[in-house]
């Protein structure tokens, strides 16, 4: 049975909207992870003891050399292999995705794919998040919680996971409409998958890190569509995130790509021309000013000699 409940009904399509007082207060005990699987420096050292709430973690970055972070050949092979496990666990979280599944209860499923793989899910415990992947479901644009709320037939939701692996970090998300998300919605997904893809093409040794925001922005703008700038890509390898970070709106940054950087490519777009967010009182979630809805799609990518490579596409989703 379908769970239909009231939509909103608004110049952006028939949807419900997320907010602050319809989220779960109270969140279940940290999902434990086996002690044996190595975790990121910046977990604190009492977290799976001390559970939900504040915690002071250790800094990730501690020198300026660990802030530039381009791969040598062995940093290129670990992004590779965690890469395409990442890939791998965010299809199967696509196929967990149905009417009335919580999405902490894809959460879970997600959590135990992660830690049999001998991986650590990097969300966990960074900056105290309680959870090891975050879900965005229509209006918010980014690091929503998962808690109790059932998934509506109407619902698009991103699910954002990233996995820590021998030493290096991988990275994707990517966002599913459940079977009655109206046309509006189903472009919005689209546009944004496309705008990624855009934003990939923009990318090589020697080419400008701006040219991937003007792409985007560029691309966006056509399609009727804004491009959210609370929220940028990211560095990543041995690191969570570090340098560079990738404004996916137009910008004047000068730096030039080199073979060995590997960064995120995430942006989200949002239905109409204001695509502000406002954080709700968990200190994560963030949805649209005007309740518009947000999707957004990400890969993490290499700079090679000749090109560019996408680490996080696995052969049985090519999104």
């Amino acid at each position: 049975m379908r769970l239909l409940r009231p939509a909103h009904i608004s110049p952006y399509g028939s949807y419900r909207v997320l907010n602050p007082s319809t989220a779960m207060t109270v969140y279940p005990d940290i999902r434990p992870v086996p002690p044996t699987i190595p975790r990121p420096v910046y977990v604190p050292s009492n977290f799976f003891n001390v559970g939900w709430g504040y915690h002071v973690s250790p800094p990730e970055i501690r020198t300026p050399s660990q802030e530039e972070g381009r791969l040598d050949v062995k940093g290129m092979e670990g992004v590779r292999a965690v890469g395409r496990m990442a890939a791998e666990i965010l299809r199967k979280a696509g196929e967990l995705i149905k009417v009335g599944v919580t999405t902490d209860e894809i959460d879970e499923a997600v959590h135990g794919m992660i830690v049999a793989r001998g991986a650590y899910p990097s969300p966990l415990g960074y900056s105290s998040f309680p959870r090891s992947i975050t879900t965005s479901v229509n209006n918010v644009i980014a690091h929503g919680i998962p808690d109790n709320r059932p998934l509506d037939s109407r619902d698009i939701i991103n699910v954002d996971l990233t996995l820590y692996y021998n030493g290096y970090h991988g990275d994707t998300s990517a966002t599913f409409c459940l079977p009655d998300v109206d046309q509006p919605g189903r472009d919005l997904v689209e546009a944004t998958r496309e705008a990624l893809h855009v934003g990939i093409r923009a990318c090589g040794p020697g080419k400008p890190f701006n040219a991937i925001g003007k792409a985007i922005g560029e691309f966006a703008s056509h399609h009727g569509y804004s491009v959210n700038e609370q929220f940028s890509g990211h560095g990543i390898g041995a690191y969570f995130h570090q340098k560079p970070w990738i404004l996916h709106h137009p910008n004047t940054g000068a730096e030039v790509m080199r073979p060995g950087d590997c960064f995120t490519i995430e942006p989200s777009l949002v239905q109409g021309y204001n695509s502000r967010g406002f954080m709700w009182e968990d200190g994560w979630t963030m949805s649209t000013e005007t309740g518009a809805r947000s999707a957004q799609f990400e890969h993490q990518v290499l700079i090679t000699e000749d090109g560019v490579e996408i680490i996080t596409c696995d052969e049985g989703n090519q999104s």
